[in-house]
């Protein structure tokens, strides 16, 4: 097998969720950047890439995206202590203290009845004291009705979050704008020995075309105190009158005192160590350590970023994993410092991760020059093949990158913008800067580009600095 089609399986291994429950107008990925039955034009960009500066933080992210499809009631995750519990095994006995975040991302398909599934996501205080458990930003959608998964321009200005193509996409972009739903309170405070629901959220099907939903959340939470979490799935319980009803705490709290993993499991992911073989990534159901990624990108040993000669780019890699590192040597998934043991070893997309990135630019030719940087998805690759990253016209079909990026610069009329954009990538698609700007012989500007890698994307990307 190559290693182009061991990049594809990988690939499908990140995409597969969302595909199966609802169809994009678009074609699946060729096996090889050589093949096409169009025959179209192959574009070899041998600039320079760089490893991306900087380093994921230590702030932990609960992280629940396995199983990714939930046919089986149960455990999604839970770090609480394994004593006194019926599962033990379902137990990874992490306390969570000061800031985390936390990601969950789960679907439902066909039911039992059209049943609808409940998201529960309970949160502990072993203490003898009071916890309070700051709520800073927190954002939970469907799939359908809230974030259908819908084909959007390339670029698009989204001034307001109006501009989205699924659920979880939806959710990092209402966090990214430091909003809270108003069905998450500001605090909850916990009594001692006591727990509370931060989330118990319906997945329906019932009256959709497709018998299938997804809900994807993202909290940014403070803990006062230690605090143990789990994620659980449940059928809607009944009324006397045979209506649906959300479970109650004692009813979570009995799954998670005797409930075993919910299922059915995702495919065991390969070990880090191997050489060799088919690449399957695992979905995650862990705790990463790390959910920003801060970066000055700058020259090694400089404060600033000296724009390439006219003609040449720089280009920064993002979100590199196991298999897709372009030639950079420099693996960015975030760890896993407790998992289940046929779970992804590390946060292989680091979804919902927070990339903060500045550049500094400058010019020290004696001319003006014109400068545009451009966040693309090349094609996926380890090593550079061909010697440089590979786009296509018509590019790939498929859309791998999709989601909202904020950018802050001084424009060239000296206005200091701050613009959300709506990015909808294909693999190897040649794309229009997410800025141009005209700098005058030694200046210096300063850009800004965040975003919390969205869900269902798939890496990596590249931050190209180009002058023209």
């Amino acid at each position: 097998m190559t290693n182009n089609h061991l990049t594809l399986l990988a690939l499908f291994s990140l995409t597969l969720g969302w595909t199966s429950c609802t169809k994009i107008n678009a074609n699946l990925p060729e096996a090889s950047p050589q093949s096409s039955a169009a025959t179209p034009q192959e574009i070899v960009r041998a600039n320079e890439v760089r490893s991306l500066p900087g380093k994921l933080d230590n702030v932990p992210m609960f992280n629940s995206n396995s199983p990714e499809w939930v046919k089986k009631e149960g455990i999604l995750l839970s770090t609480f202590p394994p004593e006194g519990k019926t599962v033990p095994t379902a137990h990874l006995n992490f306390p969570f203290q000061g800031k985390f975040t936390l990601f969950a991302h789960h679907f439902t398909h066909t039911p039992p009845n059209l049943q609808t599934l409940y998201l529960g996501v309970i949160v502990y205080n072993p203490s003898r004291e009071p916890v309070t458990l700051a709520v800073s930003e927190a954002a939970s959608y469907l799939m359908e009705p809230d974030a259908p998964f819908q084909q959007q321009p390339t670029m698009s200005n989204n001034p307001d979050g109006e501009i989205y193509a699924g659920a979880g996409i939806r959710a990092v972009d209402n966090v990214l704008r430091g909003r809270r739903q108003q069905d998450f309170p500001a605090q909850l405070v916990i009594p001692p020995g006591k727990s509370q629901m931060l989330m118990n959220h319906p997945i329906p099907v019932r009256g959709l075309a497709k018998r299938c939903n997804g809900r994807s959340s993202f909290f940014r939470l403070n803990s006062s105190s230690k605090v143990y979490i789990a994620s659980l799935a449940m059928y809607a319980q009944k009324h006397a009158d045979g209506t649906e009803r959300a479970p109650t705490l004692a009813e979570w709290q009995q799954l998670l005192d005797t409930g075993g993993l919910a299922g059915p499991r995702d495919k065991t992911p390969t070990p880090p160590d191997q050489v060799g073989g088919q690449l399957i990534y695992g979905r995650v159901a862990g705790v990463q350590l790390g959910s920003s990624w801060q970066a000055d990108l700058v020259d090694e040993g400089s404060t600033h970023l000296t724009i390439p000669p006219s003609g040449q780019a720089i280009s920064f890699a993002i979100s590199t994993l196991r298999g897709g590192r372009l030639g950079t040597n420099q693996l960015q998934a975030a760890p896993l410092i407790v998992r289940y043991p046929d779970t992804a070893y590390e946060s292989h997309a680091n979804y919902g991760v927070h990339y903060d990135l500045t550049l500094p630019l400058l010019n020290t030719t004696n001319q003006p020059q014109r400068v545009t940087v451009t966040l693309e998805t090349p094609w996926k690759e380890d090593q550079l093949s061909k010697g440089g990253l590979i786009f296509r016209q018509p590019s790939w079909d498929f859309p791998l990158f999709r989601g909202t990026v904020r950018l802050r610069y001084q424009d060239n009329q000296a206005q200091e913008l701050t613009r959300y954009l709506h990015l909808w990538h294909r693999r190897g698609q040649v794309l229009e800067p997410l800025v141009e700007l005209n700098l005058a012989s030694g200046e210096q500007r300063q850009v800004w580009l965040d975003f919390l890698y969205p869900p269902d994307s798939v890496p990596p990307q590249v931050l190209t600095v180009e002058t023209k």
